[in-house]
């Protein structure tokens, strides 16, 4: 496993975003883990969290990137802190837009606030995890009502690996429908791989019972 992978897991723990214990998803499903991206709460926590998302950008999207979108409103932040630190670590000076809620009927009015998209834009999505993929089939029209663009791709931290509307992951329901390739920083498995019995100050996370209840969710909801 890459260094930044392991890295980025132990952040999670150290930073309350990884979880382990009884939670119900959005989905209804009764989950042994969680993952909340609205548990990083400081300036040294989001600036990490921006690293980490500009590593897995840089690694994994060629070409130029025009635009990081950030959907509303989990997404807002992480484009922002991806957006300052592909340019503080890598000198890429690329553009960030996200939605409102609700559209504006005042001023320069409009539902995208920053960077507004123009014909032929290589725009990237940067999300927090992907359940169902409802946040993206709700972002691609917005992008496209606002122009031409083309997205290549979409970001988010955490791969749950579970199936979607179908017996496919929901990764792989919007590569089919638009095209577009998800980049994980880490998968569940890696999460298992990485954390299983190791001790992180001070404390094992995923002891035994721990990932013996992860495996049992991931046979019974994911696709292995």
């Amino acid at each position: 496993m890459d260094a930044y992978k392991q890295q980025f897991i132990e952040f999670m723990v150290r930073s309350g975003a990884l979880t382990f214990g009884d939670f119900t998803t959005k989905s209804g499903r009764k989950t042994p883990y969680f993952i909340n991206t609205g548990n990083y709460r400081t300036g040294a926590q989001i600036t990490k969290l921006g690293e980490y998302y500009a590593e897995c950008i840089r690694r994994n999207v060629p070409g130029k990137i025009d635009a990081l979108f950030g959907p509303a409103y989990k997404g807002i932040p992480l484009s922002v802190a991806a957006a300052i630190a592909l340019y503080n670590r890598f000198d890429m000076d690329v553009n960030y837009c996200f939605n409102r809620k609700e559209s504006k009927d005042h001023g320069e009015g409009g539902n995208l606030v920053g960077y507004k998209p123009k014909d032929g834009d290589r725009v990237v999505i940067i999300e927090d995890v992907i359940t169902a993929g409802t946040s993206v089939r709700e972002t691609i029209p917005l992008l496209q009502a606002a122009a031409a663009v083309q997205t290549i791709g979409l970001i988010i931290s955490v791969d749950r690996m579970e199936r979607g509307q179908g017996n496919k992951t929901p990764a792989a329901e919007i590569y089919e429908e638009f095209g577009i390739q998800t980049y994980p920083i880490v998968t569940v498995r890696e999460i298992i791989d990485a954390l299983y019995g190791r001790e992180i100050d001070g404390r094992i996370p995923l002891d035994d019972a721990r990932k013996a209840r992860m495996e049992a969710y991931l046979e019974q909801y994911c696709v292995l």
